[in-house]
């Protein structure tokens, strides 16, 4: 099933771009309804990536309702009638689409960051350490600090314990993944790393301490600061 996908190029947003080209398989019929996707380890040797960045394109397949993952299983192509409407990949996005952007993830992930630090498990506290770890030593911020980055904010939506902030998060994780690349045009590769990492530990820092509050803090200190790295000031109403 991994025969018949194009090359990736480089400097590509890569998430998104493998995940276009299995849901262009797909919509011709060419995967079909109930086919298994190859694994992980598969799919990373056909495209050259890592597995990360290939369960960050399985996530935005699910996300748009064209895959459903079973646990230790694999994920599955589901029957079109249950697929939802397609998010675009944000390729195209301006200033305008950032503000508005911006205005769906500060009452979102701020809202999750509070329940994860309520409804965490330890597993998923490790997942968290992980990405964290992952975003720390990536030497290349156009792909695996990326796949990382939108990895850990995943992580807390699924620690919420409700499946619908999963759902959103991941929807929207490749236009997040342009506003990244964009803040990273802007300011120095080793200064945007440096706050990033402080930023995404203060969140982590808080969760781990059950802290709901401390936890939102941090997320809306993040998304401040994501949100200056593109030029943009938030206005917060409360």
């Amino acid at each position: 099933m991994t025969q018949g996908f194009g090359q990736i190029s480089r400097n590509e947003h890569l998430p998104a771009r493998i995940a276009s080209q299995f849901a262009e398989r797909i919509h011709r019929g060419d995967i079909k309804p109930g086919d298994k996707l190859p694994t992980e380890h598969a799919m990373a040797q056909t495209f050259g990536v890592s597995r990360t960045v290939i369960r960050e394109a399985i996530a935005q397949l699910r996300n748009e309702g064209l895959v459903e993952t079973r646990q230790g299983v694999g994920a599955f192509v589901v029957e079109r009638q249950a697929r939802h409407i397609r998010l675009g990949d944000g390729e195209q996005m301006n200033k305008h689409d950032f503000t508005d952007l911006f205005q769906l993830r500060v009452p979102l992930e701020i809202e999750a960051a509070g329940l994860a630090a309520v409804n965490h498990t330890p597993p998923q506290l490790e997942l968290l350490d992980a990405a964290l770890a992952r975003m720390s030593q990536s030497q290349d911020w156009n792909t695996e600090g990326v796949a990382a980055d939108l990895e850990f904010h995943r992580i807390i939506a699924l620690a919420t314990g409700n499946a619908y902030f999963d759902q959103f998060i991941s929807a929207i994780a490749d236009r997040v993944g342009h506003v990244i690349m964009a803040a990273r045009e802007q300011i120095l590769f080793d200064e945007i790393m440096a706050i990033t990492i402080d930023e995404h530990m203060a969140i982590r820092d808080a969760i781990r301490a059950r802290d709901p509050l401390a936890a939102r803090r941090a997320m809306r200190q993040h998304l401040t600061g994501s949100a200056s790295r593109v030029g943009m000031e938030l206005e917060f109403f409360n």
